[in-house]
């Protein structure tokens, strides 16, 4: 991997370097000079070939699914899973609760609840791979702990750290992943090399 900033990374293959838009968790877990497997979706328009990638298959499948309905767009579906977690999205559509798609940004009352027409009967919600307390709080939560055990950190270190993090933390800090990354982050740093899975 070459670079990562913000919501995209630059990774290299055969000498070339892919810009590739990403979710910022799995940007925050991309270290520049290491090896990174991304799971990817071209989308072709007449004017532009645009990468985006996801850390597991199951975000890629999701991703595919959002974009087939109408009126959510790639930046709109890389939104959507910014947010939530393909396992929230599931329940969300199991569930027929349109709101929690309002509420990404570029996402309106209508095609919230397209996504969850749309997807009814596609999508199921996983109860096999239960998370740790500490991320039960949502998406970004979620997308925190994704992106300490994507830099090495356990599970069971980084969900905790969350969960200690986000008892400290303002509405505002945990409302967003980089702050509530920066944040936990900062917690984890005195036992960095101790709490490390190698």
């Amino acid at each position: 991997m070459l670079a990562a900033a913000g919501s995209s990374i630059v990774i290299e293959v055969g000498g070339v370097g892919l810009h590739v838009n990403a979710t910022p968790a799995l940007a925050l877990a991309s270290r520049e000079g290491s090896d990174l497997t991304v799971h990817t979706s071209l989308i072709v328009r007449e004017d532009a070939l645009t990468l985006f990638g996801f850390a597991t298959r199951d975000e890629l499948e999701v991703f595919e699914l959002l974009i087939g309905v109408t009126g959510v767009g790639p930046k709109s579906a890389l939104g959507v899973l910014s947010a939530l977690s393909p396992e929230q999205v599931a329940a969300a559509v199991q569930a027929d609760d349109d709101a929690v798609f309002r509420k990404v940004s570029g996402i309106g009352p209508k095609t919230a609840k397209l996504i969850t027409v749309s997807l009814a009967g596609k999508l199921v919600a996983t109860t096999t791979r239960r998370a740790p307390a500490a991320i039960s709080t949502g998406g970004v939560a979620e997308s925190v702990l994704a992106a300490l055990t994507g830099l090495g950190w356990s599970e069971r270190v980084a969900a905790e750290a969350v969960e200690e993090t986000m008892a400290a933390a303002s509405d505002t800090e945990t409302a967003s992943v980089p702050a509530l990354l920066r944040l936990t982050l900062t917690r984890l740093g005195p036992a960095q090399q101790a709490g490390r899975a190698r």
